[in-house]
């Protein structure tokens, strides 16, 4: 459960603002929604309060309530999402590059959207007669391929190491992904493919520095 406002109070920060990011963030935590006293007591506010927010965010198209009067995320939140894409392009860029060199494989970055995986950064080695051919877009489904799988253990059970694959998304592919650690609001991984056999032992730890840095350019 969130603190009490007043454990957020700073003189030179908008209380309204804040209170209305938190309630995004409860949201978010809540698939399944929250009605309005339950949102009140996370916040540490009262229903009128909670009421006002709500109007608001689904003024912006942010929030909606469902006929059970439950408050729930609204699509508006994937369009700011696809927005910070390019973001975790840029920051990604160089990390993903030294992996791939290094590997000799494709590597990736790779977001939770909704219930799939989506690749939103893609470097291919340059020195290889062949990789694996894999575009910015492709989804696959989080239970299956290395990338979606470090992500769900990592928030299933808090691994932050990686976590191998074989043909699961393509036969003879091998994957081996990490997940991206200390960065809140974003769940994702850094990867790498191939149709050679890759080296755990050889591979993983230069996946999870990768995955490392890719963080560390985000916060």
């Amino acid at each position: 459960m969130t603190t009490p406002a007043a454990a957020h109070a700073h003189p030179e920060t908008s209380q309204t603002l804040d209170r209305g990011l938190r309630a995004l963030e409860e949201l978010a935590e809540a698939p399944a929604g929250l009605t309005v006293t339950e949102l009140a007591e996370r916040l540490g506010v009262n229903r009128t309060i909670v009421y006002r927010l709500l109007a608001t965010l689904e003024l912006h198209g942010l929030a909606r309530r469902d006929t059970a009067g439950r408050a729930r995320l609204s699509i508006g939140v994937l369009a700011l999402a696809r927005r910070v894409q390019p973001l975790l392009r840029d920051s990604a860029a160089v990390p993903l590059r030294r992996l791939a060199e290094e590997v000799g494989a494709t590597a990736h970055l790779t977001v939770v959207d909704g219930t799939e995986a989506l690749a939103v950064a893609v470097v291919e080695p340059t020195w290889t007669d062949y990789h694996v051919a894999y575009r910015v877009g492709s989804r696959h489904a989080l239970d299956r391929g290395a990338a979606g799988r470090a992500i769900t253990a990592y928030r299933d059970h808090g691994n932050t190491g990686f976590v191998v694959t074989e043909g699961e998304l393509q036969s003879g592919a091998f994957g081996i992904a990490a997940p991206l650690v200390g960065v809140p609001g974003i769940e994702a991984s850094v990867g790498v493919v191939s149709f050679g056999e890759l080296d755990p032992g050889r591979t993983g730890p230069r996946v999870v520095r990768a995955a490392l840095d890719v963080a560390a350019a985000l916060r």
